[in-house]
């Protein structure tokens, strides 16, 4: 009886033993790491708020289904693809606007949001919006950013903290809808043609990107250009009354989305490792505006909130159509997807196949 006993000690022992081990190895799986975030209004959570610029979303009715239903500079109704991210990767809150006043002590260590609604690749890009953070900017700020973790933790830590980091940008859109496109001979589409205009666009992203890599980052999630000339705006913009995307804008993203696939590709073989993953945005989005109640939508082609044709002119504000239930619609205002748009694209960027993700989904990127 004591053999007995004395073997049931150690098998419960070696239980025990056991689980603590699979807890902490899960807890070590989920542990959280920094996130940082560069782009345009399609990820800014609301660093414009605190600049003197028309490219703001810091009145209602955004974030009309945000947590505090309170609009936060958010170009969404609710959540954007940084805030789904985040939550996706186990953080338990997402990385906070860099210019915002409460990023500061511990906080800094969850990582930064330098977004900014307007900018482009080109310094040109989104002139008409006054003061914006430029992309160039943006990267100042990180190294800005780095210099302050270095006083709360040391140099090695940051360099760590920022290496094991996750960073996601997004740039590209307003290069052609608030550059190249933005009026009828402007002066960018007088100087070169569509075809070189991208050529220069992927080589000026190439410059940002190795830059961006110099400053130790280790995966960088890059998000094509989407569906330019299916947003509501384009389609109020061409006047016509079919719904059909514009002819223009699709063929800019037709010609940039492969180049910049291209371009990640050399990169990573240059590098000698896939620090660059991209996202085929328009891919993505392709299945969900093309059938719509396929996925729960009643449109692809009308915005929730806005007026004009297709509720696509002018800004979404309290006096503009605003629709009941914004699940049943794929774009929320003019330009920006609603958040279950969102919740569709970030889960093709999570777990979707190489007809998505090139070389691999971010699930498989964070696992290595």
């Amino acid at each position: 009886m004591m053999i007995s006993t004395r073997k049931f000690e150690l098998l419960v022992i070696a239980y025990v033993s056991l689980f603590l081990v699979l807890v902490m190895s899960s807890l070590t799986m989920v542990e959280a790491r920094a996130f940082f975030v560069f782009g345009d209004s399609l990820v800014d959570s609301g660093n414009n708020n605190y600049l003197v610029t028309t490219a703001r979303a810091d009145s209602p009715p955004y974030g009309i289904d945000f947590p505090t239903r309170r609009p936060t500079g958010r170009f969404s109704n609710g959540l954007n693809i940084p805030d789904l991210i985040s939550e996706a990767i186990g953080n338990e809150e997402p990385p906070l606007p860099y210019l915002s006043p409460e990023l500061r002590g511990r906080r800094l260590l969850n990582g930064a949001n330098f977004a900014s609604a307007g900018i482009g690749i080109l310094n040109d890009t989104g002139f008409q919006f006054i003061n914006i953070i430029r992309m160039y900017q943006q990267l100042d700020y990180f190294q800005q950013y780095q210099q302050r973790v270095s006083r709360l933790i040391g140099k090695p830590q940051t360099q760590r903290l920022v290496s094991q980091a996750l960073v996601l940008i997004t740039v590209g859109g307003n290069d052609f809808v608030n550059n190249y496109f933005l009026f009828p001979y402007s002066a960018r589409s007088r100087q070169f043609s569509l075809p070189d205009y991208v050529r220069l666009l992927i080589s000026e992203y190439k410059k940002i990107l190795l830059r961006l890599n110099s400053l130790g980052v280790g995966r960088v999630l890059v998000t094509g250009a989407g569906p330019l000339g299916c947003a509501p705006a384009e389609l109020a913009r061409s006047g016509t009354s079919n719904g059909r995307c514009s002819a223009e804008l699709q063929r800019a993203a037709s010609l940039y989305d492969p180049q910049l696939l291209q371009m990640i590709n050399e990169l990573n073989k240059k590098i000698g490792r896939n620090v660059f993953i991209a996202a085929n945005t328009n891919q993505m989005q392709e299945d969900f505006l093309s059938t719509p109640r396929r996925y729960g939508f009643v449109t692809s082609k009308v915005a929730c909130c806005g007026q004009g044709p297709y509720n696509g002119m002018g800004l979404c504000t309290v006096l503009s159509n605003l629709c009941p239930n914004r699940e049943l619609y794929v774009f929320w205002d003019a330009f920006h997807p609603t958040e279950k748009a969102n919740r569709m694209i970030v889960r093709h960027i999570l777990t979707g196949t190489t007809k998505y993700m090139n070389p691999m989904n971010l699930s498989s990127a964070l696992a290595l």
